[in-house]
């Protein structure tokens, strides 16, 4: 399983988030336990039993988008209902000519693939999306191209051939001036991914990918939303709403003189919040503890848990965070926008949620020392918090 500490493990732990990421490619040879993560049998599935609709599930060759009428056909069922059905004769004829297939967000129909861009999400520290690719020839799907943010590799099945350019502009971004110039020369790494392999880029490095080693490859791509100066920029207003200077209309029919004095103000308040040293770790507690996580739904229980030690749960938000306020002997618990504040007894409870694995009702309260009804009725206020949900209903 591909949980935060594996994640560490394989890509280098604090080296690597000193030294690699946002700067350089990293390839990490056979580090990836694949076993159990994606299969052709879990995505045969998905694309028959899910209504997958382009950009979801898409085909591209040359980078261009394959029309979907090449390889699907309208279905209207009795109520009028319109969606596409894959043919799947058309749909392997596609394949076979040189088009790559592609399914976004795989990560919210695979428990196996959430599980492990859950485990990415908290050791970096940002949400992740996880795309499967799959390709059968030499014709690249995409052409020579750069995401606009950074990506972690994890080759499932078969081999793909990475050439690797570099970036032309540092830190591009989605909304940006300009566009980074295509590169011209030879790749600065030439790089044949094999099973259990992973490969980091940075957000703009050119690549070209081709499965021409001789079999059909499939890899999973998980992409890291990026925080940049502009994000951060915008949460320092935020914060910065309360005061006078930033809540004053903009004095555009004034004289030049008050117009540098309002000026003057915003610089002034803006300066201020910038000159704190914690302004970067204020920023990220910030956008983890707001993260709304995974929509998760707990049913049948609607009206909380009952005391049932069997029932399963987990944390919904991967990025909440435990605070230890000693003076009052309470815990402040934070994820999905909300604050909770607790007895110190609830600490181990809140610890073991915090790990980002399943756990029973039973196994807290004993770890804790707390009554099943008491660990039952703090979980409840977490599920109605959107902070946890229930995985197994012991029903």
């Amino acid at each position: 399983m591909l949980d935060a500490a594996s994640w560490a493990g394989r890509l280098g732990g604090d080296t690597f988030l000193a030294q690699t990421y946002h700067r350089s490619y990293a390839h990490f040879p056979g580090t990836a336990d694949t076993a159990g993560l994606f299969s052709w049998d879990d995505l045969n599935r998905i694309i028959a039993t899910q209504r997958l609709e382009p950009p979801r599930l898409r085909l591209s060759a040359d980078g261009e988008t394959v029309p979907l009428h090449r390889y699907a056909i309208p279905t209207t069922n009795r109520r009028a209902v319109t969606w596409s059905r894959i043919q799947p004769a058309d749909f392997h004829a596609q394949l076979k000519a040189g088009a790559s297939l592609v399914l976004d967000a795989v990560e919210k129909i695979h428990p196996a693939v959430a599980a492990a861009a859950e485990g990415l999400e908290r050791f970096l520290g940002t949400s992740v999306q996880a795309n499967a690719y799959a390709s059968w020839t030499d014709r690249e799907g995409f052409g020579l191209h750069w995401d606009d943010h950074d990506v972690v590799v994890v080759q499932v099945h078969g081999s793909k051939r990475w050439r690797l350019y570099g970036s032309t502009r540092e830190a591009p971004t989605f909304r940006d001036v300009e566009s980074p110039e295509r590169p011209g020369g030879d790749p600065v790494a030439d790089i044949v991914l094999a099973p259990g392999d992973v490969l980091y880029l940075p957000r703009g490095w050119w690549h070209a990918v081709t499965a021409d080693q001789g079999t059909e490859s499939l890899h999973l791509t998980f992409g890291m939303v990026p925080h940049t100066g502009a994000d951060l920029m915008l949460w320092v207003v935020d914060q910065l709403r309360s005061c006078l200077a930033l809540r004053r209309d903009v004095p555009r029919f004034a004289s030049l003189s008050e117009h540098s004095d309002f000026i003057a103000a915003l610089r002034g308040e803006v300066l201020n919040e910038l000159a704190d040293p914690r302004l970067v770790e204020r920023w990220a507690e910030s956008i983890d503890t707001t993260d709304l996580g995974h929509a998760i739904p707990s049913l049948p229980y609607v009206d909380g848990l009952p005391a049932r030690p069997e029932i399963t749960v987990k944390l919904t938000a991967p990025r909440g965070r435990l605070t230890v306020n000693r003076a009052h002997s309470t815990v402040t618990f934070s994820a999905a926008g909300t604050a909770w504040d607790f007895a110190e007894s609830a600490a181990p409870v809140l610890r073991t949620l915090l790990t980002g694995q399943s756990t029973t009702l039973g196994e807290m309260a004993h770890s804790a020392g707390l009554e099943i009804k008491d660990v039952a009725d703090l979980v409840s206020a977490l599920i109605e918090g959107h902070a946890v949900a229930v995985v197994g209903t012991a029903l």
